[in-house]
């Protein structure tokens, strides 16, 4: 039996996830979107997507209840991109996915993550070994990791390389 073009005819939680989330970008704006990026302009220069993919996926996420749309300027008429509660749950998988990469595929963690509580830096499944526990995101600090592209210019890459905690907004 050949694979379909979707996931429609499976009664499968996996595949109704994957049918949603499982595109080459989709993963990349949620991942962005937990360490802050909020703007459009934000992700597109970030993630160096192109912008008729990034409205699609974009839209999707909202319409799909992970995002919400909340207009930040008026004159001209401008809107940010907040992950909402559903969309929040997909940090364990963002980032066992981000480390599972860092075991395998690349040399040097790009980001470290850090209990803002003690101070330790999380283990494989996002715990805190000292303190046992998953931190809130609220709770987590990003730091630059070794691997971090020293080279790149944007703004989402440069505020990236300062300390700061997951969902708070990366950029003014």
């Amino acid at each position: 039996m050949a694979l379909g073009k979707n996931y429609d005819g499976q009664d499968c939680s996996l595949a109704k996830a994957l049918e949603l989330i499982g595109e080459r970008w989709t993963l990349l704006v949620i991942r962005d979107a937990l360490y802050g990026v909020r703007r459009f302009g934000d992700f597109l220069a970030h993630l160096e997507i192109p912008r008729a993919v990034l409205s699609q996926r974009l839209g999707m996420l909202v319409e799909a209840g992970l995002f919400t749309r909340r207009r930040y300027q008026e004159s001209p008429p401008r809107d940010e991109y907040v992950l909402t509660e559903i969309g929040q749950e997909l940090w364990p998988t963002v980032y066992t996915l981000a480390k599972w990469g860092e075991r395998h595929l690349s040399r040097e963690p790009m980001r470290l993550f850090h209990h803002v509580g003690c101070g330790a830096e999380l283990d494989q499944g996002a715990v805190c070994p000292p303190c046992g526990v998953r931190p809130a995101l609220s709770q987590i600090e990003v730091r630059p990791g070794p691997g971090l592209d020293r080279e790149k210019r944007d703004q989402v890459t440069l505020a990236l390389r300062q300390p700061h905690r997951l969902l708070e907004p990366l950029l003014p």
